[in-house]
């Protein structure tokens, strides 16, 4: 009897042991998981925190050529082409100043003389203009767009609000200007922008004055200084 005492005591012993260490093992296992899943984590935000923009405009010229559309209230719609200097002050905010050329024409003079032929108009509406205007910029969105699964690009999209000049025979003071517009860039130093702009302004047409809404859609690309970002 007390050798099976003692066997069984034994048995029993080495089964708290067995026990305790598979408990432990565990408990380790437990622990080390969730050591390995924490700094992960940390691991992941401050990746995260640090990463490097991939465009930055802060504090950087932006030298920008521009085409499209002049679509005219009183006159036919015609080409625009030109260029603009941007300041950016921040991420968000940038100024800028801008010129463009089209032409002013129409066939509302032919048709009025054809109407009445004892009247001749001088002053024919077939002539250049040029635009000058500067604008505050305000990016209120930005976004990230991936290309099939490579590279990553950044757009934002922006809101222009300022005023100038439309230099041509019937333009009447200033002209305000508002719009839309969006950016897309590409590497550090190009990006493509287009743009929706409203000009309302004063003009006259065989001897009447009229309130206009002119509509200007461009589109452009830029090349930004420092190049390095």
């Amino acid at each position: 009897m007390g050798d099976t005492r003692r066997l069984l005591v034994r048995s029993a012993c080495a089964i708290a042991v067995a026990a305790a260490c598979v408990l432990a093992a565990r408990e380790a296992q437990a622990q080390c998981v969730d050591e390995e899943l924490k700094q992960e984590l940390i691991g992941g935000r401050h990746y995260r925190g640090v990463q490097e923009r991939l465009f930055t405009k802060a504090y950087r010229h932006e030298l920008s050529v521009m085409g499209g559309y002049y679509a005219a209230d009183l006159y036919s719609s015609n080409w625009i082409g030109g260029g603009a200097y941007t300041f950016h002050f921040s991420e968000d905010l940038g100024l800028e100043a801008s010129v463009q050329f089209t032409r002013f024409r129409t066939a509302v003079t032919d048709t009025y003389e054809r109407r009445y032929p004892q009247v001749q108009i001088e002053d024919r509406t077939n002539k250049p203009g040029r635009l000058y205007f500067g604008h505050l910029l305000w990016s209120f969105a930005y976004g990230k767009l991936r290309w099939m699964g490579d590279g990553i690009s950044r757009f934002d999209f922006n809101f222009a609000l300022g005023g100038g000049v439309t230099d041509d025979s019937t333009a009447r003071g200033l002209t305000a200007s508002a719009g839309i517009g969006t950016k897309w860039y590409f590497g550090k130093w190009f990006s493509v922008r287009f743009d929706f702009r409203d000009h309302v302004l004063r003009e006259t047409l065989i001897g009447e004055e009229h309130l206009v809404n002119d509509l200007v859609v461009t589109g452009g690309v830029s090349v930004w200084l420092p190049f390095g970002g």
